[in-house]
């Protein structure tokens, strides 16, 4: 599924995903199997590369750690909200966290970034 045809100079757009296999978020011209961080601008960095199970405080810390001013969450192929206590890191320094499916968040996340916002994606990807 293709989202974003242009490009912005600066600015981290998500080009499409895929259902693979192996499942893919694609930022510009690069394919992403697993989880990653995808600030409005800057790299692309890797995140986590377990299922939603496998996440823990640290992995939101890391996203706080860029400073956005939200957060968007993708939890994989269906809609899982992570408790709390996963992301204290991020309702502690006020960064808002807005939480869907990981299609769903690339969506949003383009809509943000396009409009020049300090967004960040932080989206699982590959198998659930």
């Amino acid at each position: 599924m293709k989202f974003q045809p242009d490009s912005q100079e600066g600015v981290n757009l998500i080009s499409r995903m895929d259902g693979g296999p192996p499942p893919r978020v694609w930022v510009g011209g690069v394919a992403y199997a697993s989880g990653l961080l995808v600030p409005w601008s800057g790299p692309v960095q890797p995140w986590h590369e377990g299922g939603f199970e496998g996440l823990a405080p640290e992995h939101f810390a890391r996203a706080a750690a860029l400073e956005p001013e939200v957060v968007i969450f993708g939890s994989g192929a269906r809609l899982r909200f992570p408790p709390p206590a996963l992301v204290r890191a991020l309702i502690e320094r006020g960064i808002g966290i807005e939480t869907m499916d990981t299609a769903a968040a690339c969506r949003t996340y383009n809509v943000l970034a396009s409009e020049r916002r300090r967004v960040l994606g932080a989206l699982l990807v590959g198998p659930a």
